[in-house]
C-alpha cells in the first residue's frame, strides 16, 4: 500500500485503479468502477501558494499543469485534456526550459492560487439554534458547553441566536440594554419576506438605498448578528434566562417542538443578510420535531416514531413529507452558500434521517449522542472552534470542477456536495468543507473500442483535473489545482497492469459509499446479494486457479485482503440495519460519505490491538479467537472506541492489585490502551465514544459484534478462558470457503 499513500500524500487522491481499464467494456469486467476518492483542502507541509490568477485553456478552462506540452520557442502551450493550442500571455515573456513557472514544476502536481484582487477577507457567520423542549438537566449541559466555547469564535466572525420549541424565538442581542425578542408560531413556515416584515426592517421608512444586502441594511444586521468580539457578554445573559419551554406537556403527549420552522427561520434571515458569505446554522436538538413543517411523528405517544421496518413499507406517515420540506430547505441554503451543522442529543430519534439531505448537501457536520453532557458532544463542540494545528480548518463557500480526458466521463459524486446542474460541466457547490472532506468520485469509460497500436504507444494516458475554488479559514478567497495522470491499459495483456495497480483500501472505501448510496435510492436493492455477485465476479476474473477447483485458487497480494473487507462490510452497521434506528443509519452513512480512504477503512473493517505481560502491544486478528482471560483488547470501529479488560485481568483490577506498589507492571498494563484510546479520540472528529468493559460484561457486546464468529453457539472452537459468540453468521472461513467454490465455476 506504500505507493499508493505516497501519491496521496503528494495530491491528497487515493484511486481504485491506477492503472485504468481502458474502454467501456474492460471497466465493467473490472466490476469496482473506476473511481477517486480526493480530499480537497488536505493541508500539505510544502503547499505552495502562488500570488498571481491560474493560467487556463480557452478551450476547455483547464488550467496550466505540468502535463502540459510545451513549445518554448514559439511561446505555446497544449492542454493534454483537450489538445487545444494556446500562446502564454506577455507576463509569461520570460518562460523557458530553464526559467519554468512553479505550476509547470513536475513535483507541483497540487498547487494553490490566491488572487491579490480577491484578498479582502470575508467575514464567517454562526447562527445558533437551540431546542428548548428538553428536560432540566439537559438544559443545563448544553447552556455549559455553549458558555465554554463563547470565547473560542474567530475573531473576524458574527454570531446570532435563535431558540424554539412551541414557538420560535429570534433574539436580538445588538442591544444589550433592552434585549427583545421576535415570536414565531411554530406550526408555521415563515418565508423570507414574512421574516423581514414581521421584524419591521423597513418600518414608516423607505428602503434603504445603501448598506442594503438582499433587503437588509446594516443597522437591520447589527440588531441579530454581533461580531464575536462583542457578543458574549449578550450571549451569556440570553443563555443564563433561557429556560426549557413553558408549554405544559400532557403524560400522554410529546414535547411540542417546531424544528422545522427554526431552522427555515434562520435559513432567511441569513439568507437575507449574508447572501453568498460563509455562514453556519448550528442546530441542538434533544428530541423529535412535531410540530409544524418538518414533523417526523405526531405529539400523540402512542404513535412510535418510524423505524426501519415502517420506512421499508412505507407506513411512516411524516416521512415524505418531512424529506420534502428538507429537500426545498436544503435547495434554499445551497443557493445561499450556507451550511447546516446538526448537534443531535436524545436517547430518543431527532430526525437525523430526514435532515440528512440538508446536511450532506451543505457539507454540515452532524454529531450524535444521548445527551448534552456526554463527552461526544462536548469534546466535538469544542473540537469545532478549535484553532491552530488542532483545528479542523473550516472553509466555506466552495465550488468543486472535474476536467477529464475525452475517453472519461464524471459519472458522479459521493460526498458532501450539491451539483450546480451546469449543462454538461462537471462541477459541484461544497458550502461548507474542512481539511479533512473527502469526495468520492465515480468515473465512466466512455471509449468503446481499442485505438491501434500506433496511437496506444503514443498517447495511453488518461489526465485528470480537480479544481476547488474556496473561502479559506482565514477569509481569502483560494483556488487550489489537482492534475493527476494515470495510465490505461485494454486488450488480452492487460490484466497483470490492472493487478498491479489496484488499490483495496480505496476500493473498499469506493464500494461502502456504493452501497449505501443504492440502498437507499433503489426500492428492491438486496446489499448483500449485490456485494457478493460484485466479489465473486472479481475473484473469479483476476484469481489465479484451475478451473472447477477450489483448493487451487489464489489471490494476488494485491486482492487478498479484499475479500475480507467485503465481508466485514456485509455485517458493517452500513449495510444491517437491524437494530439501529433510521436516524443511526443516516449519521453513520454521513460520516463515512465525508471521511478518507483511511478512516473508512476502520469504520468498514475495525483495528483491534492486543495488550497482555506476554508480548508488547501487537495487532490482534478481528476474531473471537482473540479474546483471552490474560489479555485486554483495544478496538477501534471508528464511532467507538472500546477497551475490553479479559476476566482475569477484570478480576485483578477489580481486587485494586494496579494500586499496590509491588504490581506496578499490571497498572503500567492497564494504563497503555487507556493512552493509546486517548491518542486516538484527541485525533478524531467528530469524537468517539469511549467503552470500557469486561468480559462477559453486558457492554461487551460492543467487541463481540466486530468480531467475526470462529467460534460460534454453532461451531465447537471454544477455548478455555476464551468465549463464543451467540450469532447464526457464517464465520470468514466458511466465507471464503464459499467464495473459492463459486469463483472458480
Amino acid at each position: 500500500m506504500a505507493e499508493f499513500m505516497e501519491l496521496e500524500a503528494q495530491d491528497g487522491v487515493r484511486m481504485t485503479w491506477n492503472v485504468v481499464p481502458g474502454t467501456k467494456e474492460e471497466a465493467g469486467n473490472c466490476v469496482v468502477p473506476v473511481s477517486a476518492i480526493y480530499t480537497p483542502i488536505k493541508p500539505f507541509p510544502n503547499m505552495l501558494v502562488l500570488p498571481y490568477a491560474p493560467l487556463r485553456c480557452r478551450n476547455c478552462s483547464s488550467v496550466l499543469n505540468p502535463f502540459c506540452v510545451m513549445d518554448f520557442a514559439a511561446k505555446i502551450w497544449i492542454c493534454p485534456f483537450c489538445f487545444h493550442r494556446s500562446h502564454f500571455p506577455a507576463h509569461y515573456a520570460s518562460v523557458s526550459e530553464e526559467n519554468l513557472p512553479a505550476e509547470l514544476f513536475p513535483q507541483y502536481t497540487t498547487i494553490e492560487y490566491k488572487s491579490p484582487r480577491e484578498a479582502a477577507c470575508l467575514q464567517s457567520v454562526f447562527m445558533f439554534v437551540i431546542d428548548t423542549s428538553i428536560i432540566e438537566e439537559e438544559m443545563a449541559f448544553l447552556k455549559s458547553a455553549l458558555s465554554q466555547v463563547i470565547g473560542l469564535f474567530p475573531d473576524n466572525s458574527l454570531v446570532g441566536l435563535i431558540t424554539f420549541g412551541t414557538l420560535v424565538h429570534l433574539h436580538e442581542i445588538g442591544f444589550s440594554t433592552a434585549p427583545k425578542t421576535y415570536v414565531f408560531k411554530g406550526s408555521k413556515d415563515v418565508s423570507k419576506g414574512q421574516l423581514l416584515e414581521q421584524m419591521g426592517c423597513f418600518l414608516n421608512k423607505p428602503k434603504p438605498l445603501t448598506g442594503v444586502r438582499d433587503g437588509l441594511s446594516s443597522e437591520s444586521i447589527a440588531r441579530f448578528l454581533l461580531p464575536a468580539s462583542e457578543c458574549e457578554f449578550a450571549i451569556n445573559s440570553v443563555l443564563e434566562e433561557l429556560q426549557k419551554d413553558p408549554w405544559p406537556i400532557p403524560a400522554d403527549q410529546r414535547a411540542s417542538r417546531s424544528t422545522g420552522t427554526a431552522l427555515s427561520v434562520a435559513a432567511s434571515l441569513l439568507g437575507a443578510c449574508f447572501p453568498g458569505s460563509g455562514a453556519r446554522i448550528m442546530a441542538f436538538l434533544g428530541g423529535p420535531s412535531t410540530e409544524g413543517p418538518g414533523a417526523i411523528v405526531s405529539k400523540n405517544l402512542s404513535e412510535p416514531i418510524r423505524s426501519h421496518k415502517d420506512l421499508d413499507k412505507d407506513s411512516a406517515p411524516h416521512y415524505h413529507k418531512a424529506i420534502k420540506f428538507y429537500e426545498t430547505l436544503a435547495k434554499q441554503l445551497v443557493h445561499q452558500g450556507h451550511v447546516l451543522d446538526l448537534f443531535a442529543c436524545a436517547v430518543d430519534q431527532v430526525g437525523v434521517a430526514e435532515l440528512k439531505v440538508v446536511v450532506e448537501r451543505t457539507g454540515g457536520f452532524v454529531v450524535l449522542a444521548e445527551s448534552f453532557g456526554h463527552s461526544v458532544f462536548k469534546d466535538t463542540l469544542r473540537r469545532v472552534f478549535q484553532s491552530g494545528d488542532k483545528g479542523l480548518g473550516l472553509s466555506s463557500n466552495g465550488i468543486f470542477e472535474v476536467n477529464c480526458s475525452k475517453d472519461l466521463k464524471v459519472q458522479g459524486v459521493l460526498g458532501p456536495c450539491a451539483s450546480l446542474e451546469k449543462g454538461n460541466t462537471s462541477a459541484w457547490k461544497m458550502c461548507g468543507l474542512d481539511q479533512a472532506t473527502s469526495l468520492c468520485l465515480v468515473f465512466d469509460i466512455v471509449r468503446k473500442d481499442i485505438p491501434d497500436a500506433t496511437v496506444q504507444s503514443s498517447s495511453s494516458q488518461f489526465y485528470f483535473q480537480f479544481l476547488t475554488f474556496y473561502q479559506h479559514s482565514s477569509g481569502e478567497m483560494r483556488l487550489r489545482v489537482t492534475t493527476l495522470s494515470r495510465r490505461w491499459v485494454a486488450g488480452p495483456g492487460s490484466i497483470q497492469d490492472l493487478i498491479s495497480g489496484f488499490d483495496q483500501d480505496a476500493a473498499a472505501a469506493a464500494m461502502a459509499r456504493l452501497v449505501s448510496f443504492k440502498m437507499e435510492i433503489e426500492a428492491e436493492f438486496d446489499p448483500i446479494r449485490w456485494l457478493d455477485k460484485a466479489l465473486i465476479h472479481i475473484c473469479s476474473r483476476f484469481g489465479d486457479y484451475q478451473k472447477d477447483t477450489p483448493s487451487s485458487f489464489s489471490l494476488s497480494p494485491r486482492f487478498s485482503i479484499f475479500p475480507q473487507f467485503m465481508f466485514h462490510l456485509r455485517r458493517s452497521q452500513f449495510v444491517q440495519v437491524f437494530n439501529n434506528s433510521p436516524d443511526e443509519t443516516a449519521y453513520f452513512r454521513m460520516i463515512l460519505n465525508r471521511e478518507n480512504v483511511a478512516n473508512s477503512v476502520v469504520m468498514i473493517q475495525p483495528s483491534l490491538v492486543s495488550y497482555s505481560f506476554q508480548s508488547v502491544p501487537e495487532p490482534a486478528l478481528l476474531d473471537v479467537t482473540a479474546i483471552a482471560a490474560d489479555r485486554i483488547l483495544l478496538l477501534d470501529s471508528y464511532f467507538t472506541v472500546v477497551i475490553f479488560h479479559g476476566s482475569t485481568i477484570a478480576q485483578w483490577r477489580k481486587a485494586g492489585y494496579h494500586d499496590l506498589p509491588e504490581h506496578q507492571a499490571f497498572a503500567q498494563l492497564l494504563q497503555a490502551p487507556r493512552d493509546d484510546a486517548d491518542a486516538i479520540i484527541n485525533e478524531r472528529f467528530p469524537v468517539p465514544r469511549l467503552v470500557i468493559c469486561d468480559q462477559h460484561g453486558s457492554q461487551a457486546r460492543f467487541l463481540l459484534a466486530k468480531l467475526n464468529p470462529s467460534a460460534s453457539c454453532n461451531s465447537d472452537g471454544h477455548r478455555p478462558g476464551g468465549d463464543i459468540i451467540f450469532t447464526d453468521d457464517v464465520s470468514f472461513e466458511v466465507f471464503l470457503d464459499h467464495l473459492q467454490r463459486l469463483a472458480v465455476q
